[in-house]
């Protein structure tokens, strides 16, 4: 029963996450400024993160998790390179 409930949890968290990535997908897509679509750019980013975590419990294989911090270090630099473009409108 408990384990029921659970699955059911982590399925609609995983639906809602990847309903929010689209969302966040359009906002990139139809940003008003380059803020708008930069800090839709790294709300994907984290939740794609979320999305790689709720796999992780479904599947129960700790590879996703492995997948999800190299994300995280990847996403990061590139909202700082992004970040430093926008500020400069220059990249080096």
């Amino acid at each position: 029963m408990l384990a029921t409930i659970l699955n059911a949890t982590l399925y609609t968290a995983l639906a809602i996450h990847v309903v929010l990535i689209g969302v966040a997908l359009w906002r990139i897509w139809r940003g008003e400024n380059i803020v708008d679509r930069l800090i839709s750019a790294d709300l994907v980013t984290v939740l794609t993160l979320a999305v790689l975590a709720v796999i992780a419990l479904i599947t129960r294989n700790s590879i996703y998790i492995d997948v999800a911090l190299g994300l995280a270090a990847l996403g990061f630099i590139g909202t700082i390179a992004l970040a430093k473009y926008m500020a400069d409108e220059q990249m080096f």
